[in-house]
């Protein structure tokens, strides 16, 4: 048994008990923590199984003073069942990464997009490294970590499992590890601790980065290799047990939650793992939809799970911002985005290469994708260790593992859109057309406009609502090319330079 004394806010610490016999089926059995704090706030976190006699609770308080008293239930568990005891809360002497001052994540106000406990934007700046956790070494993570959050990303989705019904022939890295040691037989009930101990360390690696993971459980579409996924065909009672292991794991930390991989939705375990998420996620932290790209982007619609839903354009180098705008314009009010434009270099050369990811980003901001720009890149979607590696041609980038693609230009250019908008409640602003004659933008009334001008230029503004002071940047570099107060005389915005720009006008 390890009972820590005392529990920093917004710091994971974790609770454990060891039994001499296990029951049978020892991943199943239901065992829950209760903290309840001197204010008589109440958190409830559900255990999970670590392999031979080993059960764990995470915990993160997010109060910074008082005393927290934890009970467990646990009817399966005669050993531990009523057991109790004391946290004492107190201040994080953290600031870095951002949730260890703000916060663990939760949808906005006006259901649009994501902020922290205490209510400071996070604007969803992600990758898509989806095969990460079954490929990727730690030190290889740590690389990968080290240059997105450079660049201006603070997020990535992920497949927490291989999805594929095979199963491995080799282990990491030259080959992959297997999550459940069933699922190529449609059953998730063989959870494989050692996996996810390995994971944990890799989470660990992103988190450190302020690289905050999307949690897929298991895959609806085109999975790892092509092959059958088992996301659509499983016991819906399995994938939810799971969801509620991947809450009890990583749900102490920032977390966002994806119901459905590729999929249309309509698949019995997608509902199955939302009402889960919510279920078991004491702290609310987002969960959502990610669709194929013909998928019709509105299932589950009006479920109290479903906070947020990322359509996909496909992988054909077309911007479809048209629609992100379909989306927004849907009721009741939801979390959007494009969670897949096309990949970079997926496929063929110079396909949605360099800028065009740029122009992906801000199109699809513009159009209403308030909640979250996403990137990726062929050849690191999947994790690639090697050239020889049998991937389908039309899935990677030619020639190239994942190391090289995580050198690809546009994932800076779409990380430089996070970094241009640091700080501002961009989920509070609508799509706007009206504000300088017709050019796309956001605005927040009287707050902040934000213009993108595709080919540069000055652009003149008409609403009153739009701040005064703006700057130019080149969207490109992000680098300042104007800035000035706009007047009675002086209306027009913008710079001489005919280059992608992005103006923003600030109170």
């Amino acid at each position: 048994m390890h009972i820590p004394r005392y529990a920093p806010q917004w710091s994971e610490i974790e609770l454990s008990w060891t039994i001499k016999q296990p029951p049978a089926e020892a991943y199943f059995a239901e065992l829950s923590c209760r903290f309840e704090h001197d204010d008589g706030s109440l958190i409830e976190r559900p255990a999970f199984w670590d392999g031979a006699g080993q059960w764990r609770v995470r915990f993160s308080s997010p109060k910074d003073t008082g005393q927290w008293q934890w009970s467990l239930q646990a009817s399966a568990l005669p050993e531990l069942d009523g057991q109790t005891g004391h946290l004492q809360a107190q201040p994080s002497e953290a600031t870095l990464p951002a949730w260890r001052q703000h916060g663990l994540l939760q949808m906005s106000a006006n259901g649009r997009g994501v902020v922290h406990a205490d209510g400071q934007p996070f604007f969803v700046c992600a990758d898509t490294a989806w095969a990460l956790p079954f490929r990727a070494t730690r030190e290889q993570v740590a690389h990968y970590a080290e240059i997105r959050a450079a660049q201006g990303f603070n997020a990535t989705l992920l497949m927490s499992v291989q999805p594929d019904k095979i199963r491995p022939t080799e282990a990491r890295p030259n080959g992959w590890d297997e999550g459940f040691g069933d699922l190529a037989n449609n059953r998730l009930r063989e959870n494989v601790p050692s996996y996810f101990q390995y994971l944990d360390g890799l989470i660990d690696e992103l988190l450190a980065h302020g690289i905050v993971p999307v949690w897929q459980p298991i895959f609806h579409g085109y999975g790892w290799r092509g092959g059958p996924t088992a996301g659509p065909t499983l016991p819906p009672a399995e994938v939810a047990w799971y969801a509620r292991y991947l809450v009890a794991r990583y749900g102490a930390r920032p977390a966002l939650w994806l119901a459905c991989g590729d999929g249309f939705g309509i698949e019995p375990t997608v509902a199955a793992a939302g009402e889960a998420f919510e279920q078991f996620d004491a702290y609310q932290q987002p969960t959502g939809l990610h669709y194929a790209p013909h998928a019709s982007d509105q299932a589950h619609s009006t479920a109290s799970w479903a906070d947020f839903h990322w359509c996909q354009t496909g992988h054909s180098g077309e911007h479809q911002p048209e629609k992100v705008a379909w989306m927004w314009d849907r009721l009741p009010q939801k979390g959007i985005a494009n969670g897949e434009p096309s990949y970079e270099e997926m496929g063929q050369r110079g396909r949605a290469a360099g800028w065009w990811q740029g122009e992906e980003a801000w199109r699809n901001l513009c159009a209403g994708g308030t909640m979250a720009v996403v990137y990726g890149a062929g050849s690191l979607w999947q994790w690639r260790q090697s050239l020889a590696e049998p991937d389908q041609p039309w899935t990677m980038a030619e020639g190239c593992t994942w190391q090289d693609a995580l050198k690809f230009p546009g994932g800076g250019h779409v990380g430089r859109v996070q970094q241009l908008l640091a700080g501002l409640p961009i989920h509070q602003a609508s799509p706007n057309r009206s504000a300088s004659l017709g050019r796309p933008g956001l605005l927040l009334p009287n707050e902040f406009y934000i213009s993108y001008l595709q080919n540069g230029g000055e652009t003149m503004i008409v609403d009153e609502q739009v701040p005064l002071a703006w700057t130019a940047y080149n969207a490109q570099t992000g680098a300042i090319l104007a800035q000035g107060k706009r007047g009675a005389s002086s209306p027009m915005i913008g710079s001489p330079q005919q280059l992608p720009t992005v103006i923003i006008c600030k109170a």
